[in-house]
């Protein structure tokens, strides 16, 4: 596993994609460009005119979780699906980058974050001079809602243990454990999709929601059957995207974990709960910068 970044990272230049918003059935634009040094990452819809348009990524921003998760300013500039960019973020280690989009929800693309891994190695990133800042996790905090579970724990670098269980064949219980670096988030994370089942999908579209969804984007399950022709990239694919999303949603917090990620049965509500209960627990993290530390060890 690669030592962590001592040094904050941004874009070495901008990039851009298209594609669908999930919900909205909308197409979307993208530009990632470059940002200055502990602006973390900012969305900004350039579709809105007439007030503050500037989404800036922090636990205070989170608003609804339902099915993904969203960010609002205090206008009411909404942007929602952030969690598949964010965990490309998190895992490639960009601390610092501003997110143009001209609509509401960011592009599903093909359900997994690869193609927001692949948009940033077209942008490539550079190195700022300025030390990198880790939230440390010092004493467990955790959020338990019956049979749900999501907690962080101390740890010398970003592990995710995730668990999930379902009475289809075609997932049944999986569980997925990993110490985390960009490597690892590229081979064993990056490219698992989203998934589905039909009847929650016909029961969303019957709300206005889901309509962009389909088999070029999510892995869409009837019964026990997985209906996308070309099956799963991963065999346990369904608990590996579980994962991604929970580093994406670890990201709101606006900087790294150094800390052991535990969610058992988890999606987004939980995630964020967890985010707010370790920012009301200052016992249990501090912030840390490990340049001080490299150069004394040197």
């Amino acid at each position: 596993m690669n030592l962590p970044q001592v040094l904050q990272h941004t874009l070495a230049g901008s990039a851009a994609c298209a594609g669908q918003g999930v919900h909205s059935g909308a197409t979307v634009r993208i530009v990632i460009r470059p940002a200055s040094i502990n602006t973390g990452i900012v969305f900004v819809r350039t579709d809105v005119t007439d007030r503050d348009n500037r989404v800036p990524v922090s636990a205070e921003t989170v608003g609804r979780t339902q099915l993904n998760t969203e960010i609002a300013n205090a206008e009411g500039v909404a942007v929602s699906t952030i969690e598949h960019l964010m965990a490309a973020f998190a895992a490639l280690e960009v601390d610092n980058a501003v997110v143009e989009i001209d609509g509401p929800e960011v592009p599903i693309m093909d359900g997994s974050a690869l193609p927001f891994v692949q948009l940033i190695d077209r942008a490539g990133r550079r190195v700022q001079d300025a030390p990198r800042r880790y939230i440390e996790i010092l004493d467990t905090v955790e959020v338990v809602e019956g049979d749900k579970r999501a907690a962080l724990s101390p740890a010398a670098s970003l592990e995710v243990d995730f668990e999930i269980a379902f009475a289809s064949k075609a997932i049944g219980r999986q569980r997925v454990s990993l110490a985390v670096d960009e490597q690892v988030f590229r081979k064993e994370l990056a490219a698992a999709r989203t998934f589905g089942f039909v009847h929650e999908v016909e029961a969303l579209r019957a709300k206005g929601l889901a309509i962009g969804g389909g088999l070029e984007n999510a892995v869409v399950i009837d019964g026990d059957r997985i209906l996308n022709p070309e099956g799963l990239r991963f065999a346990d694919e369904f608990v590996r995207h579980k994962a991604l999303d929970a580093i994406g949603d670890l990201y709101v917090l606006g900087l790294p974990v150094l800390g052991r990620f535990e969610g058992r049965y988890a999606g987004h509500a939980i995630n964020n709960r967890l985010v707010r209960a370790l920012m009301a627990t200052p016992a249990a993290w501090r912030t840390r910068t490990l340049a001080s530390e490299m150069a004394e060890a040197v």
